[in-house]
């Protein structure tokens, strides 16, 4: 996991109107704070903000803080409040971490392979998109990729089939499901055509039984 270099001001001033202000020069309130400290009040600018985003891709956001006149800190977009109707950032919210602490994080759920069930006319839904993990902030994977090359229709992942490198552990209380390859619409209409086949030659044979005490 990558840390981007995010630079921020000391805030003093708090309310509506500092905020604003804030706002027209670019800028936003923030804060960070964390286990055992208290919290800071800063500015970031919006363009950084918008360029950490991209950076991302998607992805959990961390970043060395550099905060102006003080010390770097390396912390955790926890949250980046919107403007209910213009869509504009209004506030962010950073939590610091201890790279000697393990922290639980959401890992997007990416696969590679090309599928064997798929091919055969199957359909790939993924349920879990992102995977709760639990991890030191440097062994953060970007992603968590699955081999779906071997599955066959109506095969599923579940979540202890997963295996992860290094430190990282999945969080989990039940085995759910990640994803799995559904039938695909011509297999079904096949199974449908094949189950009236068998009801009708059921029934013709019936009839002809009945028929019988007729014909004596």
């Amino acid at each position: 996991m990558e840390f981007l270099e995010l630079k921020a001001k000391p805030r003093t001033t708090k309310g509506n109107s500092p905020a604003r202000a804030l706002r027209r020069d670019g800028a936003i309130p923030a804060v960070i704070y964390g286990p055992g400290k208290a919290s800071v009040a800063l500015s970031v600018n919006v363009y950084d903000i918008e360029q950490a985003l991209k950076g991302a891709g998607g992805r959990q956001i961390f970043v060395d803080l550099a905060i102006e006149g003080g010390e770097t800190r390396k912390a955790m977009l926890k949250e980046l409040q919107r403007h209910p109707v213009n869509g504009s950032f209004i506030h962010a919210d950073f939590y610091e971490v201890a790279l000697d602490r393990k922290m639980r994080v959401m890992i997007p759920v990416t696969t590679v392979g090309k599928c064997q069930g798929v091919e055969m006319g199957g359909m790939l839904q993924i349920i879990r998109r992102e995977l709760e993990a639990l991890c030191f902030p440097t062994d953060i994977p970007d992603e968590i990729e699955i081999d779906i090359t071997e599955l066959d229709m109506g095969e599923s992942v579940h979540v202890e089939d997963i295996t992860l490198e290094g430190d990282v552990e999945l969080v989990h209380d039940v085995n759910f499901t990640v994803l799995t390859i559904l039938a695909g619409r011509e297999e079904e209409e096949e199974v449908e055509e094949g189950e009236e086949g068998e009801e009708g030659e059921v029934a013709e044979g019936e009839e002809e039984t009945a028929e019988a005490p007729d014909a004596e």
